[in-house]
């Protein structure tokens, strides 16, 4: 008889190989019962491994990525699918949404519930690849994609062409990841050119929401987005210093804990 683990191990080999899978066949392929599959598929979709829809799950694409993403992709993975989860609930049917690069951005756009997938409800905008490929794995989506210098370690694109297309447009929620946030400092990132957009999102937006797991409170990184005085909503896990913490709930920032 198949363990839990090899059936899973086997249902993530057959998602690869077909896209999508439905509950009712796996049950007939294994002989067990919804309850099982469904079980299954949940810690599956907690571990990254594909995305759950109505009645089976379908794979999660991901982009062929390298360098400084790659590495960033890898760390934190459970806490930043927490936050991207906590954060996917600050949106709203009829909002306009900004997506900045970043892994944990991914994760939001990735954690968005069906109703508003399925209803073309939101509108949302980004230069990040992930997401875009993410959201374009949806049956329905409305996705405005800014043009721009693809930076390959970064997935996303940048420079004069991502902002003059990002002056023409305005958003209710911007969700920004960043490599380090001070108190002193705000949001930081160790690119230039990441960090400009990010502030043009940030400025564009009726509320900025940060998106960034424990290990980045207090590290200051190589060149600031924005201050926190941008800043709205930190989304972060249950790690974080509670000194950093009452600093930045100090500041007036809803601080919430995934």
């Amino acid at each position: 008889m198949t363990t839990a683990k090899a059936r899973r191990d086997l249902i993530v080999r057959m998602i690869q190989e077909r896209d999508s899978l439905s509950v009712s066949e796996l049950m007939a392929q294994f002989q067990v019962t919804d309850t099982s599959i469904r079980h299954d598929l949940n810690l599956l979709e907690e571990q990254g491994k594909l995305r759950r829809v109505h009645g089976g799950a379908v794979s999660r694409p991901t982009a062929q990525v390298n360098g400084l993403f790659a590495r960033r992709a890898r760390e934190n993975p459970a806490q930043k699918r927490r936050i991207g989860l906590a954060a996917a609930g600050l949106v709203q049917a009829g909002n306009v949404v900004f997506f900045d690069s970043g892994s944990t951005v991914v994760e939001v756009a990735a954690h968005l519930p069906g109703t508003l997938r399925a209803s073309r409800s939101i509108t949302m905008v980004t230069h990040s690849l992930p997401v875009i490929q993410e959201v374009g794995s949806w049956e329905q989506s409305h996705l405005i994609c800014l043009g721009g210098l693809y930076l390959p370690d970064y997935q996303a694109m940048v420079g004069p062409v991502t902002l003059a297309d990002l002056r023409e447009l305005s958003a209710d929620i911007a969700f920004l990841g960043c490599d380090g946030l001070t108190v002193d400092g705000g949001l930081s990132t160790p690119h230039m050119l990441i960090a400009e957009v990010g502030a043009a999102m940030a400025a564009r937006a009726r509320r900025v929401v940060v998106v960034a797991d424990s290990t980045k409170l207090g590290r200051a990184g190589f060149t600031p987005i924005v201050g926190l005085d941008a800043v709205t909503v930190l989304v972060t896990d249950r790690d974080g210093h509670p000194d950093q913490l009452a600093q930045i709930r100090d500041l007036g920032i809803e601080v919430v804990l995934a």
